[in-house]
């Protein structure tokens, strides 16, 4: 195939999850259910943080913004999905591509950093009780999520220029819903070895030092609560972050199965189903495990409904 330079790409063709016409208008109403249910849920937990005095802690400072975060990462996937479904169109142009890429990264690697640092709030919680407003003041609570956010960003920004460098063939068909990092290397013509090199070193720098860190944090939780004679101080303790440890098996898990089915399965397709679980289906559940497992939560939002009221 004769590659072409990348400033003549003008546009990619997303092929998503399936090529049957009958699926098309069936696709398009279950992800936008699962769109509007994702932002109706994140928005519930950011409105309630904000409007309940209550909830002005370290926690739910925390959760508010991986709420924030999962809406970002399917309103940077989603939409174009959907306007693509009803358009009966696939393509979606060059700097869309780029911007999808930059975007999906950003927020991904935020939603890690957040869940290691909503286990570093769990650990001083639990760990140091007496100290945990000390240690956990506004501005290292600020500090932190900001500190996320830009290394995030510079992750995003080497993602962008890494793909800015390539060069595509004539072959601009991506077999996924959204423009996937990995997929877009295998249309690459020019060498792809240093782009490889840069998403492993990117990928064990920002899974694996998150989620040691949130393992880490959990083994010092784990060693404080058995330390605690009763068992109704057991069930307290383990409670603070029973949703927090819900949320962190379901975003590692379903990355873990992404990869592991890209790795394993020769087809492109069942891959991008796969990656429905990490993209759409994660963020989406986030606030359900939240709000039912969280008493604060819970009566915060039936205030705000009798406000309403």
């Amino acid at each position: 195939m004769e590659p072409q330079n990348l400033t003549c790409v003008s546009e990619f063709l997303l092929l998503g999850l399936s090529d049957d016409p009958e699926l098309q208008l069936l696709l398009f109403g279950l992800f936008l259910s699962m769109y509007l249910v994702t932002m109706l849920g994140n928005l519930l937990i950011i409105l309630a943080f904000i409007s309940d005095s209550h909830l002005h802690t370290p926690m739910y400072f925390f959760l508010s913004n991986l709420s924030l975060t999962d809406i970002s990462i399917s309103t940077t996937t989603v939409p174009k999905m959907l306007v693509n479904l009803q358009m009966h169109s696939k393509s979606i142009t060059y700097a869309g591509c780029l911007a999808q890429v930059s975007f999906f990264s950003l927020f991904a690697c935020l939603e890690s950093l957040l869940l290691t640092v909503m286990a570093y709030d769990r650990l001083v919680a639990i760990c140091h009780p007496l100290y945990y407003l000390v240690i956990m003041n506004p501005r290292t609570c600020g500090l932190l999520v900001l500190a996320s956010f830009f290394t995030s960003f510079l992750t995003s920004q080497l993602h962008y220029l890494m793909m800015s460098q390539l060069t595509f063939c004539a072959d601009t068909e991506i077999p996924h819903f959204f423009c996937d990092l990995s997929q877009l290397l295998k249309l690459a013509c020019s060498d792809i070895s240093i782009n490889n090199i840069l998403i492993l070193f990117i990928g064990t720098i920002f899974g694996g030092v998150p989620l040691s860190g949130v393992l880490y944090s959990y083994y010092r939780i784990t060693s404080s609560i058995l330390r605690v004679s009763s068992s109704g101080g057991n069930y307290k303790a383990f409670s603070t972050c029973g949703s927090h440890l819900a949320i962190v098996c379901l975003f590692y898990g379903t990355g873990l199965g992404v990869y592991l089915s890209s790795a394993v399965s020769s087809s492109p397709r069942k891959g991008a189903v796969a990656s429905v679980m990490y993209a759409v289906v994660t963020p989406m559940l986030n606030p359900i495990i939240y709000s039912l497992r969280n008493k604060d939560i819970k009566s915060a939002l039936w205030r705000i409904t009798h406000r309403i009221a």
